[in-house]
């Protein structure tokens, strides 16, 4: 998966990209079911220049799937801390994805789940 990385009021430093490539090799490894496909786009950066306390930094991810946009985002007072919630938002909304996926190629309809397997059926067919 080929993702760009954007910052916003922050410099784009080694140690920010080394950071950002460590977090988003799991996510990679998620998508790569999806194909060449799959694109993503990661922003970090600080919401504001002039706040000195609260969650000011802020990281966006964003995943381009086959009939699918994830969009994830997370505040936080430390900025490796923002990048690794908003990929853990991002990897739940894939995997729910995924799962939808999943359960239309099985013919389940995915509203209405498994059925219940633990009703009985008498000698002619019908429900005890």
């Amino acid at each position: 998966m080929d993702f760009d990385i954007k910052t916003k009021n922050i410099d784009l430093t080694d140690a920010i990209r080394s950071a950002v490539d460590e977090k988003m090799a799991k996510l990679a490894a998620l998508v790569d079911r999806f194909g060449e496909s799959v694109s993503a786009e990661v922003e970090v950066g600080k919401t504001t220049g002039h706040h000195q306390k609260g969650p000011f930094f802020r990281a966006e991810v964003h995943v381009r799937l086959p009939n699918k946009l994830v969009y994830a985002d997370a505040d936080h007072e430390d900025m490796y801390i923002a990048i690794r919630e908003a990929r853990d938002k991002a990897m739940r909304q894939i995997k729910d994805f995924r799962d939808l996926l999943d359960k239309s190629r099985k013919g389940l309809s995915p509203d209405i789940g498994e059925f219940d397997r633990s009703a009985e059926l008498d000698d002619e067919g019908g429900l005890e």
